[in-house]
């Protein structure tokens, strides 16, 4: 027998693969230790970011849901010190068969389903006209459109509270001089004055949050529908709006939340508008029972308002992906 008989089994058993791998060698201790401080670290960075939420956030719910299933318990001639008693629900039963906090809530509700939805159909038009290849001016109107949000809303309310004063408004002399006599801060008025000023302040913040994600359409995309004939209007309607989705279900999102967190604007308004209720809207109606030393009460009406804005926000989110499902 040859020797290269020999050697050729065990070449052939190399190129087969039969030969043992070698065995990686196991982890050590200090190995160990690096893969679990790797593991554990990003733990580290949301540390900071999860202990503020829990004392600016988390912790100010649980209080105050502890607080709306007690009431203030004085006894005698009221002489003694009040004490705290355990109702359970009976706050909520008495917040809910309160007529006026009730129809805040329904009154900002339909406030609402007008203004938000003229104001978000606005924000995207003039962020589509910013977007246009054609649109002169683009940096002045971009901040023209902008500088309503800049203002402070108290500013903007004081503003706009001069210009709905009947007797000083340079809008209701316009009008009356064509026949048209319009109380802005009557009760029939006041939800659409309001809207307006909520319209005026939020529509430019808005576009610029649309016209960010505009931006970030990738061009090739646009340039390949406008070599099919796809441009103007048709170019916007079928691939840039549904390209900004996103952005706008989160702009109707906190638009939900602003909305029903409405206290600025009609706290102003009432210098010039004294059929306004100091419980127009929920914020000021538990605003009134914390004036009241009622904070039990006031504690009830931000749960149920915080329960109205969840409800709302998640079923907007439900119909958004139900609608996105179907597509």
């Amino acid at each position: 027998m040859s020797p290269s008989s020999v050697v050729a089994p065990a070449r052939s058993k190399e190129r087969t693969g039969d030969a043992p791998k070698p065995s990686r060698p196991k982890a050590g201790p200090a190995r160990r230790r690096r893969i679990d401080g790797r593991r554990w670290a990003p733990l580290g960075f949301l540390t900071p970011f999860g202990t503020l939420f829990a004392i600016t956030f988390v912790a100010p719910i649980c209080y105050a849901l502890y607080e709306s299933l007690y009431k203030l318990h004085r006894s005698g001639l009221g002489l003694a010190p009040p004490s705290e008693v355990f109702t359970g629900l009976s706050n909520y039963t008495d917040a809910l068969a309160d007529h006026a906090f009730t129809s805040s809530i329904v009154r900002v509700v339909l406030i609402g389903l007008v203004q938000v939805p003229l104001m978000l159909g606005l924000a995207l038009l003039l962020a589509l006209l910013l977007d246009a290849r054609r649109t002169p001016f683009k940096r002045f109107f971009r901040l023209g459109f902008f500088l309503p949000y800049a203002i402070p809303g108290v500013i903007g309310g004081l503003m706009w509270s001069f210009l709905y004063q009947p007797d000083v408004s340079p809008i209701a002399d316009a009008l009356g001089r064509i026949g048209l006599h319009v109380d802005f801060t009557s009760d029939a008025m006041l939800p659409w004055s309001v809207g307006n000023m909520l319209t005026w302040g939020w529509t430019g913040y808005n576009m610029i949050v649309i016209h960010s994600a505009l931006k970030a359409i990738p061009g090739e995309l646009t340039e390949a529908a406008e070599l099919d004939g796809c441009t103007g209007w048709r170019l916007a309607w079928h691939i840039k709006i549904p390209m900004v989705r996103p952005a706008l279900v989160m702009t109707t999102v906190f638009s939900i939340i602003g909305m029903a967190q409405l206290y600025n604007e009609p706290v102003v308004m009432k210098a010039v508008a004294p059929n306004l209720a100091s419980d127009w809207t929920p914020i000021m109606a538990a605003q009134n029972e914390v004036a009241a030393n009622n904070y039990h009460a006031a504690a009830t009406r931000s749960v149920i308002l915080a329960l109205v804005i969840f409800a709302l926000s998640f079923g907007f989110m439900r119909f958004v992906n139900k609608r996105g499902g179907a597509q």
